[in-house]
């Protein structure tokens, strides 16, 4: 007899339908599972026999062969479990179900007693579901607030084999998941761990963070040890604005695909910072694997990425990050093809400005021979330091800031200037898919980015004494009209232009 059962695959962030058919034959007892599925799913012969004796069933001793179609596509995990399970029992006649079943998507790790775990990807699967027109998707119990944040398509949580032939039979009917429409509505700012407020002096450095969070732009600040680099990298969520509904939905998936959600965390609420180490593959950090799967700047997506420690990162691993900083994704290519993850993340990096860190200090004398500033500062490569818009100097705070000056300025007031920025810029973007300053390009720049008479002119001198590429002429419109909204000027005057070039990277390359 032949029973067939739907269920998904993962391909890069995407789900895609799998036809899970089991043929039951008579002849020497075996299981066989074919379609390219990896170790996770060969496995699944034990746990699905156990399974299905434990949950009160027969398993039958045939010549069992489960197809895993489409057989060219690769399959990975434990997700395959309870529709192989299901299509054992439809092949073997003990199951009969009340109602069709060859519209309805089944989800989910078995363990030996029957009950059913949990898989990761469940939002983008669901997603699938949602726009193929399946009648309903059955997920493990403990994903079923994630799996509800997509709408329009029946979710059934289920928690046991059992359970679940008891549904399908008629017998124990099971009552449709509510929909995470509230959860949808509670998409708003956590605190975050860290408070730029904590933060004495450097104000200037503030300043920066603050224009760089308003339009999405990159920054790099570099100083002595000790000064607060870290810090004010980490309170950058703080002024932030919060993820969108569309945003969070985005995130989400993200992390699903890539494990990082756990089974109690439905939706990603805050934008993500992420702080790799600087001994982080290249894999780890743009993706990869023989299946790939999103890294750290796809993880970083919609939020932050926080490289601390620049130079001592890989040359190499620097240097892949120069597409995606253009881009906003980031194409993982291999024999099997290309997968494209989703990149739009804003990179805050910190470095020392030599080896000994105290070049130019004005406590500790540097140690460091001019050659070695020299090769420390060009492991970060020109290419590299022109798609960062922003550079600040981090200098070492006098005492009477520790100690006696009066409270900062409240995160809030920050961030209510930042929130009014992106506003404007939603506004502005209202008919494109940009979201924020940093993301247009030439003819964009071309059609927002209007310069009053001064300013032409400051800007035509920054041009030409600074020697600024293409890129770096764009990117310096595209911050001086960042800050321009920020005091919301609709004409980008002098002194916004005036204050993006002192931003500009000072580094040599």
């Amino acid at each position: 007899m032949l029973a067939q059962v739907r269920s998904c695959a993962i391909v890069g962030l995407e789900g895609a339908l799998v036809e899970v058919e089991v043929d039951l034959a008579n002849g020497l007892a075996g299981f066989t599972i074919v379609g390219l599925a990896d170790t996770a799913i060969q496995e699944a012969r034990e746990r699905v026999r156990a399974a299905i004796k434990n949950s009160g069933a027969t398993f039958p001793y045939k010549r069992i062969t489960v197809n895993l179609a489409p057989a060219d596509l690769r399959k990975e995990g434990p997700v395959y479990d309870l529709p192989i399970a299901i299509g054992i029992l439809l092949a073997s006649g003990q199951l009969v179900p009340a109602e069709p079943i060859a519209d309805c998507l089944f989800l989910g790790e078995l363990s030996l007693d029957g009950s059913v775990r949990h898989t990761n990807g469940i939002l983008p699967m669901v997603a699938l579901a949602r726009e193929r027109g399946l009648r309903a998707v059955f997920v493990p119990a403990v994903d079923a607030r994630e799996a509800a944040l997509v709408r329009d398509v029946p979710i059934y949580a289920v928690e046991t084999l059992a359970q679940l032939m008891a549904h399908l039979s008629g017998e124990q009917r099971l009552a449709p998941f509510p929909p995470n429409s509230a959860l949808l509505q509670e998409v708003s700012r956590h605190c975050p761990p860290h408070d730029l407020a904590a933060v004495r002096g450097q104000d200037h450095v503030k300043r920066a963070l603050e224009v760089a969070v308003s339009g999405g732009h990159n920054l790099l600040m570099s100083g002595p040890p000790g000064t607060g680099k870290t810090l004010l990298a980490r309170a950058t969520p703080s002024i932030m604005p919060p993820l969108s509904i569309e945003e969070a939905l985005d995130v989400t998936r993200i992390y699903s695909v890539g494990g990082l959600l756990p089974p109690e965390v439905p939706l990603i609420m805050e934008r993500p910072f992420r702080a790799p180490h600087h001994t982080i593959s290249h894999a780890g950090l743009v993706g990869g694997g023989r299946q790939p799967r999103p890294g750290e700047i796809s993880l970083a997506h919609r939020g932050v990425l926080f490289l601390d420690e620049l130079p001592e990162f890989n040359q190499y691993v620097l240097e892949a990050l120069r597409q995606p900083l253009e881009d906003k994704v980031v194409t993982i290519s291999r024999a099997q093809g290309s997968v494209t993850f989703p990149a739009n993340f804003m990179l805050i990096a910190a470095m020392n400005p030599c080896p000994c860190g105290y070049l130019h200090d004005v406590a500790r004398e540097c140690t460091c021979s001019p050659a070695a500033v020299r090769r420390y500062q060009k492991r970060v490569s020109g290419p590299l330091l022109d798609r960062i818009d922003i550079q600040v100097e981090v200098p070492r705070v006098a005492y009477e800031k520790l100690a006696g000056a009066p409270a900062p300025e409240r995160t809030e007031r920050i961030r209510a200037r930042v929130e009014a920025a992106r506003e404007r810029q939603r506004q502005r973007f209202a008919r494109t898919r940009l979201t924020c300053n940093a993301e247009m390009g030439p003819a964009e720049v071309q059609a927002f980015c209007r310069v009053d008479e001064a300013g032409q002119r400051l800007l035509k001198a920054a041009v030409q004494q600074l020697a600024l590429s293409a890129r770096a002429f764009h990117r310096l419109l595209k911050l001086a009209r960042t800050i321009a909204d920020l005091e919301g000027a609709e004409l980008i005057g002098s002194a916004h232009v005036a204050e993006a070039v002192q931003y500009r990277p000072r580094i040599a390359p």
